[in-house]
This record gives C-alpha cells, sequence and structure tokens, in this order.
C-alpha cells in the first residue's frame, strides 16, 4: 500500500454491524509512501496515526506512480528544511516552479512557513519539502495552500504561464545591480535563445530570436545566408539574453555588443556542430555560421532589495 498527501483511506469491515469510515492522508511517515499514516477522518475532523490493516485501501486523488507524477512527502521531523530519506540534499536547492511559487506568494503576506502548514492543514516538514524540491502535491493540498495564501490553485500551478513574461508584480522593495564580466559570461552560457539586432537590407533596424551556443567567450549562431540573422555578418552587433522569474518578480539580462563575422574554417565549423545542443528551432537548411566577439559585455539584475 502507498499514498500521497490528499489521498482518501477507506476502510470497510468485512461485519456486517460496522460503518465504513474514510479520511483524508494528511501526514507521511515514510518517503515511498508506505504506511502508517497521519489520517484526518471525515467523520470527526480528528487527526489520528493509523496502521491500516486488510480492510482498508486507498483512493488515490490524482493517479500516478511514487516518484513520478508525486513526489513523496518529508516526514515531519521538526526541521523546516530536512530533506526527504532517499532525495539527495543537492535537490534542496532545485524546487520546482509550484514550491517557488508558493514560498514567493508566503513571503509576499509576510507568512512563516508554521503558520501557512497550520492554515493549510499540514505538516511543516512537508510545505518545507514542496517549497525545496521538485514535487507535484495533490489537488487537495493544493487546494488547501491556495485557500491558506488567498489565491487559486490554478495560479499556483501556474496558469499564466503561457502569458508574455513580467506580467506578474513588481517586487515591494527590488534592488536592481550592474553584473560584471564574469557572472555576464555565466549566465549568457546557460542560455540557448537570445537576440540579435542588426540592420534589415532596407536599412530598417531588427530584432531576432535565434539559438546559440557559447565557445571560447564568442557567441555562435547557425542561420541562411538569405536570412535576417545573415545581415549581422561583417558589422558590429548588439546581441542580448535574459531571463524574467514571474514566480519571484526577479530577472536578469545580458548585452553583448561587437563584430560578427562568418565561421569558415573547417575544423571550428565542425567543433560547432559538434557542440550545438540543438538545432535551428525553425528547421530548414541553416548551414551558416556567425561569430559575435564581444568587445562590450554589461548586464544588470533585478532582486529583493534584502538579496
Amino acid at each position: 500500500m502507498r499514498a500521497h498527501l490528499g489521498d482518501q483511506l477507506v476502510i470497510e469491515s468485512t461485519k456486517s454491524d460496522a460503518t465504513r469510515r474514510d479520511g483524508e492522508v494528511v501526514g507521511l511517515h515514510h518517503a515511498d509512501g508506505t504506511p502508517p499514516y497521519d489520517v484526518r477522518w471525515s467523520d470527526t475532523d480528528e487527526v489520528t496515526l493509523v496502521f491500516p490493516g486488510p480492510d482498508a485501501h486507498i483512493h488515490h486523488l490524482e493517479h500516478g506512480q511514487p516518484g513520478t507524477a508525486h513526489e513523496p512527502a518529508a516526514p515531519d521531523t521538526g526541521e523546516a528544511g530536512a530533506a526527504s530519506p532517499g532525495m539527495p540534499a543537492a535537490d534542496a536547492a532545485n524546487p520546482g516552479d509550484i514550491g517557488r511559487r508558493v514560498a514567493a506568494e508566503r513571503r509576499r503576506q509576510g507568512l512563516g512557513r508554521e503558520e501557512t502548514a497550520r492554515r493549510a492543514r499540514m505538516s511543516p516538514g512537508y510545505l518545507a519539502y514542496l517549497e525545496e524540491h521538485p514535487a507535484d502535491p495533490s489537488m487537495t493540498a493544493l487546494i488547501r495552500l491556495a485557500d491558506a495564501l488567498g489565491t487559486t490553485a490554478a495560479a499556483l500551478r501556474g496558469g499564466g504561464a503561457d502569458l508574455p513574461p513580467g506580467q506578474g508584480h513588481a517586487l515591494l522593495h527590488p534592488r536592481l545591480r550592474d553584473l560584471g564580466p564574469d557572472e555576464c559570461r555565466a549566465l549568457l552560457s546557460t542560455h540557448g535563445v537570445g537576440r540579435v539586432a542588426v540592420s534589415a537590407s532596407d536599412g530598417r533596424p531588427a530584432v531576432v530570436p535565434v539559438n546559440y551556443e557559447v565557445v571560447d567567450d564568442a557567441i555562435a549562431f547557425r542561420t541562411a545566408p538569405d536570412s535576417l540573422p545573415a545581415a549581422a555578418v561583417g558589422t558590429e552587433v548588439a546581441f542580448e539574453v535574459d531571463h524574467v522569474d514571474d514566480a519571484l518578480s526577479r530577472g536578469w539580462s545580458v548585452l553583448a555588443v561587437g563584430p560578427a563575422s562568418v565561421v569558415t574554417e573547417p575544423d571550428a565549423v565542425r567543433g560547432l556542430i559538434e557542440r550545438a545542443h540543438t538545432t535551428p528551432w525553425p528547421g530548414g537548411e541553416r548551414e551558416m555560421w556567425v561569430s559575435i566577439r564581444p568587445t562590450s559585455l554589461t548586464g544588470r539584475r533585478i532582486t529583493a532589495a534584502d538579496q
């Protein structure tokens, strides 16, 4: 037997005079979802520790295998940052989008984890796990969290993910700071799509998104000789990369300026092809490599004032 938070535990005794009893699983004591469970009974609203017998079964509100559709919750150890058994500690630095949205909304409202967990009727240990690890909580748990935070489950799931970035609320106390060259280079290397600003054949300015690689401090992208990005060749161009985090109302941008040229040396072309993380998304014949060697590299980052 395995359960996730929000699942329903049903006990149906074989005795004719016994009544059916059900409750919601609100606490797990093992990372793999095996018993025992903390169950909130529907008839009394009391929470008790339950070791299910042969007359009990689990009704899953959302179907999925452990570790895929749902992540097992961490046991309530009393330590807000405790990692779940079997989960590498390094994963705590890689929260999922839902957890990040929950944490961001909680902080906006000045709520601590203990108070938020109390309002959502869940373990503080599980809330800590949700905020610090990739996880997909049950709909029941998500609805309770949304109610506790005065928002909606759809919002916590990223219901506006398809909207243009930057429509989230600005930070109450934002901080804008300039980035140094080393940090700009590091951020450039984390992305795969940037924007190159060129002058079209009619003299009009244009900005075009391209898939790119960073090799030996040069920015390289593939295009076709008769395409708009190819107009960069032989000119000084601007190349921009940015990231907007609507969940946390923060972001950064990096601007590289420098001359663009065609890569013609066969070994260099072969090396770019081997290192390319993807083919150009637009498809088609795009075999001409253009290299931009930045002579200027600047950037800015927006964070909360206390970060």
